[in-house]
């Protein structure tokens, strides 16, 4: 290597793939996903050419550089402050009309600059043409067509980079009209002399008024939602199963080779560590595994932003914002990550009440525990995983129209004030590429999500082993909490021992059910099924006011350190912690009531 690392700027609008550009280039996995918005952060990765490394920072995408989001600032900051040795502008070869306007508008900051014609396979499909040679006369700068997901044109962009990086050229930036009027005019002009053909568009906007139709497009989502959760639902019993299985074959073979360890130290890892871990692994992998693709498909085929569009009325007459919906969606899979996710809003308003309210809809680690208890006890069984499926689908619904009553809640209260409107681009429908769908969907959320849920779990086992151990006065620790916490408990419709489940299960949500059976019985009975439940002794109420606060109580652990992060606030992280609790507790105040008048 020459010892000289040359910086390129990774520069586009808003899902023209500019992530899976990034992702060809570098050979790194960021996630890239068919809805605008998606990268809200800088991502920096390196690699060689010809003897000399690149630095390639991708930056959020932007459609002018006359900011007016977070995206858009941190990009003009990043153009017009920072030393890099070329900018590369990707274009979506079948919207060039549009992208063209952010081109011409990098181009008058005189710097050099490579477009990137991406998508050039969506462009054949659908009968469209790109004179590149012209498109590159009129623009005075390198243009190279590329299809990055099917690692088509790199190689050209790699040389087009390195030759522009290297002369320093500054194309025709100095020649530009200065009017940002102007520059659209010019920039339809110039797509227009080199695009040939009309996207055959008329399937979509059939689709379109299907899935964004007054009457049908929420009937279709509640669908939609009804079919992911009952093939989770039916798919993920017999696995679950199996690794159960497995987790206690291990406990048995590691008994009998720790046979002569310590009791103590032989309860605390096997009793304690091991046997909390296999739960979490046991219950949240299939499902996951299951569903994050399922859910993945429907975002790269360009479904996501669609539903936000038919949430957005609903969301902005009770003070929210559309984009709001595309954060519930990554709540389904983890808070934290649905948290994080919110910086796509752009509002600072909203964004906080997004961070707020993210809470209140179910993640993953709840649904083992909602399964149960609806199979177990609050539909017929004959219902099978279609009934459980229908449950969970009211339940998930339930709760978003729990996020817009408290949203409301807040817009008259702490978050006063006059909502902001935004613009969400639906993006062509794609067909989804299944493979690279399933290597994001397990490697980027299901063992990540899985992997934190783990690390979180280890050390609880540990503490709830402990509390079954150490004795005050002839009750353990657990037991204690348990018949102290009962009168809360009961007034609640539930138990004593199915709070202290609750609260021990902070860490994560997975083992707030065993936690409970360990208060009732002494013993961590980690099975899966409703017969580990016996213990608790629930009838239909008691299940339903658990189901019910499983929908509503604190978040974890880890959602709580991820909105302290992303506030900088410990009194908003209580905020949120707040809301959920007390809608949960007067929600089954309010059940426990009606059975006791009835």
């Amino acid at each position: 290597m020459s010892g000289k690392t040359r910086r390129v700027l990774l520069a586009g609008n808003p899902n023209v793939g500019k992530s899976t550009v990034f992702n060809a280039l570098t050979g790194l996995r960021q996630h890239t996903g068919n809805w605008p918005g998606k990268t809200v952060e800088t991502a920096v990765g390196r690699y060689a050419f010809r003897g000399v490394d690149y630095e390639l920072v991708d930056l959020p995408g932007a459609y002018s550089l006359n900011p007016r989001s977070q995206e858009e600032r941190v990009a003009l900051e990043a153009l017009e402050r920072w030393d890099y040795d070329c900018v590369a502008v990707v274009c979506d070869a079948t919207m060039l009309r549009r992208n063209l306007i952010l081109v011409y508008q990098i181009l008058a900051l005189e710097v050099p600059v490579v477009v990137c014609v991406n998508l050039m396979d969506e462009a054949r499909r659908k009968r469209v043409t790109v004179d590149l040679p012209e498109l590159q006369r009129l623009l005075g700068a390198r243009v190279v067509g590329t299809s990055a997901g099917r690692k088509e044109g790199l190689e050209a962009l790699r040389l087009a980079i390195a030759r522009t990086a290297e002369e320093q050229a500054w194309s025709i930036g100095q020649n530009l009209p200065g009017d940002s009027r102007e520059r659209a005019a010019l920039a339809e002009r110039t797509a227009g002399r080199v695009t040939q053909g009309i996207p055959t568009g008329k399937r979509e906007q059939m689709l379109d008024k299907l899935v964004t139709g007054k009457w049908t497009g929420i009937p279709i989502l509640l669908l939609l939602l009804f079919f992911l959760l009952w093939i989770t639902i039916a798919g993920a019993n017999i696995p679950s199963d199996l690794l159960w299985r497995g987790v206690e074959r291990l406990y048995g073979r590691l008994t009998q080779a720790a046979g002569g360890w310590p009791a103590w130290l032989r309860g605390a890892l096997l009793d304690g560590i091991l046997l909390t871990m296999g739960r979490v692994v046991a219950v949240m992998l299939p499902p996951m595994a299951i569903f994050f693709p399922l859910f993945t498909l429907l975002e790269d085929l360009g479904y996501l932003p669609r539903m936000a569009y038919n949430m957005d009325h609903a969301l902005d007459r009770c003070g929210g914002c559309g984009k709001m919906a595309l954060t519930m969606c990554m709540g389904l899979g983890c808070n934290a990550a649905g948290v994080i996710g919110c910086r796509i809003i752009d509002a600072p308003r909203e964004r906080l009440m997004g961070i707020l309210t993210n809470s209140l809809i179910p993640c993953n680690g709840r649904f083992g525990a909602l399964i149960l208890l609806m199979t177990a006890f609050l539909i017929p069984s004959g219902w099978g995983s279609a009934g459980a499926a229908l449950g969970l689908t009211a339940f998930l619904a339930f709760s978003v129209l729990a996020v817009m009553g408290v949203c409301k809640l807040l817009s008259v209260t702490v978050l006063r004030g006059v909502p902001t409107a935004f613009a969400l681009e639906l993006p062509p429908y794609r067909r989804p590429r299944v493979g690279q769908v399933l290597i994001r969907s397990v490697l980027d959320r299901t063992l990540r999500v899985l992997w934190r849920a783990v690390i979180a779990a280890a050390p609880a086992g540990l503490i709830l082993w402990v509390l079954s151990q150490v004795s005050l006065g002839d009750r353990s620790l657990i037991a204690s909490m348990a018949w102290a916490l009962d009168p809360m408990g009961r007034a609640m419709g539930m138990s004593g021992v199915l709070l202290t489940g609750f609260i021990l299960g902070w860490p994560a949500n997975e083992i707030v059910l065993p936690v409970a059976v360990l208060a009732a019985t002494g013993t961590l009975q980690m099975e899966a099924g409703a017969a580990s439940l016996g213990a608790l002794r629930l009838g239909w109420e008691t299940a339903l006011c658990t189901a019910v606060f499983f929908l509503f109580h604190w978040p974890c652990a880890t959602t709580c350190m991820t909105i302290r992060k992303e506030t900088g606030s410990l009194s908003w992280t209580l905020l949120a912690a707040a809301l959920p609790t007390v809608l949960g507790m007067l929600l089954c105040l309010l059940i426990h009531g009606v059975f006791l008048l009835l």
